[in-house]
C-alpha cells in the first residue's frame, strides 16, 4: 500500500513522524507493507520550489493509494503574493485529486469530557457528531470573482454556485455515512435566502428517496450554528457547502474541547483520499515537542479504514489512543487537573506502547 506523505509547516514534521510510527507498529502487527513517500506542500514548497504545490507532489500523490497530510501555513508566508500563499497548495491539492468531500467527525471522548466547553448536562448527554462539507465547489471556488474599484470605491465578489452534479454526489456520501452510524441526515442551508440553497435543498430531497432508512431533515445555517451549541446530541450526520461546512466543521471540532484531537478524510470518488488533522500548523510551538499528534494518529486510522478497509486495524489504533488518554496522559492543548503533561514524542511512544 503506497502512501504519499506531506509533513508540511510547522508542527506537522513532528506529528506525522508519530504517525508513521504507529502505522509501522499496525503494518508489523497485522502482516501489512506500506510503502511510503515524502512530498512537498505549502511554506517549505514555496521555499524550495518557488509555489506551493510543485507538479511532483501533484504527481506522487496522484500515484499514491493515499495520501497524508500534517499542516500547511504559518506568519512566515503572511504577506506574499496571495496567489501562492500555503494554503493554495492545499486547496490546489484537493482540486488535483477531486476530492470532493471532507468527512470530520466530531467526538468527545470521556476521558476529555472536563474540557468541553459546554454545560455539564449538554455534555452527559454525549457529542458525536459527523460533518460531511463539500470541498471543491461553491463560494470557493465559483467564478467570476476578483477585486475592483468603481467611482473611486475599492470592491470584491465572489460567486456562489453549486451544479446538480455537485450536489447530487456529496448528498450520496452523507447518507452513505449516516447509513452507517446512527441513519440520521441534517442538511444545513440557507434557502429562505439564498437561490443557490433552495437548488441544493430540492436535490438532496430528490437523492433521500434512495435511501428510505434514513431520516431527513434540513436546518438554516444560522440555526445550526445555534443548535451545535445548544445541544450538538441531536445530530448525527450533517451534510453542507463549502462554506457553511468550513465553518460548522470548526464550530462542531472545537465544542469537543481541543481541536488537537480531530481527524478528518477528504474523499473523491476514485482517487486516493487525503487525510489530515484539522488542526493548522502551529507555527508558534513548532519544533518544541508540546505538539498534540493525537489528530494525527486518528487520521492515519480513517485512512486505514476509507482507503483501505482495513476496519480491524483503524480500531485497534483508536482503542490504543482511548487506552492512553485514559492513563492520564495529556499535551497541553488538553490538560486537565490530575493529568500527567507529556511532549509529542512521549504521546506517540505512550500510543506506540498500548498498541
Amino acid at each position: 500500500m503506497k502512501i504519499c506523505v506531506m509533513p508540511g509547516d510547522g508542527i506537522g514534521p513532528e506529528i506525522v513522524a508519530q504517525g508513521l510510527k504507529v502505522l509501522e507498529v499496525v503494518g508489523e502487527k497485522f502482516g501489512h507493507k506500506f510503502e511510503v513517500e515524502e512530498a512537498l506542500i505549502g511554506g517549505v514548497a514555496i521555499d524550495e520550489k518557488g509555489v506551493p504545490l510543485p507538479d511532483e507532489t501533484v504527481k506522487a500523490c496522484k500515484s499514491a493509494d493515499a495520501v497524508l497530510l500534517g499542516a500547511v501555513g504559518g506568519p512566515k508566508w503572511d504577506n506574499i503574493d496571495p496567489a501562492i500563499r500555503p494554503e493554495r497548495g492545499l486547496l490546489g491539492i484537493r482540486k488535483e485529486l477531486a476530492l470532493f468531500a471532507n468527512l470530520r467527525p466530531a467526538a468527545l471522548f470521556p476521558q476529555l469530557k472536563d474540557a468541553c466547553f459546554l454545560r455539564p448536562d449538554i455534555v452527559e448527554k454525549g457529542i458525536d457528531v459527523m460533518v460531511v462539507r463539500e470541498l471543491t465547489g461553491g463560494i470557493y471556488f465559483g467564478e467570476p470573482k476578483g477585486e475592483g474599484e468603481e467611482n473611486g470605491e475599492r470592491y470584491g465578489y465572489n460567486t456562489m454556485i453549486y451544479r446538480e452534479s455537485e450536489i447530487r454526489r456529496i448528498a450520496k456520501i452523507a447518507f452513505e455515512a449516516a447509513r452507517k452510524r446512527n441513519k440520521r441526515l441534517c442538511s444545513v442551508d440557507k434557502a429562505n435566502v439564498l437561490d443557490v440553497s433552495r437548488v441544493w435543498r430540492e436535490i438532496v430531497i430528490e437523492v433521500s428517496k434512495d435511501y428510505p432508512d434514513v431520516e431527513l431533515n434540513h436546518m438554516y445555517v444560522d440555526n445550526a450554528a445555534m443548535q451545535l451549541v445548544r445541544d450538538p446530541s441531536q445530530f448525527d450526520v450533517i451534510v453542507t457547502g463549502n462554506l457553511f461546512g468550513d465553518i460548522l466543521s470548526d464550530e462542531a471540532a472545537v465544542i469537543t474541547g481541543s481541536i488537537g484531537m480531530l481527524p478528518s478524510a477528504s474523499v473523491g470518488a476514485s482517487n486516493p483520499g487525503l487525510f489530515e488533522p484539522i488542526h493548522g500548523s502551529a507555527p508558534d510551538i513548532a519544533g518544541e515537542d508540546k505538539a498534540n499528534p493525537l489528530a494525527t494518529i486518528l487520521s492515519i486510522a480513517m485512512m486505514l479504514r476509507y482507503s483501505f478497509d482495513l476496519d480491524k486495524e483503524a480500531s485497534y489504533i483508536e482503542s490504543a489512543v482511548e487506552k492512553t488518554l485514559s492513563a492520564g496522559l495529556r499535551t497541553g492543548d488538553i490538560m486537565d487537573e490530575g493529568g500527567n503533561l507529556v511532549g509529542c514524542k512521549a504521546m506517540g511512544e505512550a500510543v506506540i506502547k498500548n498498541l
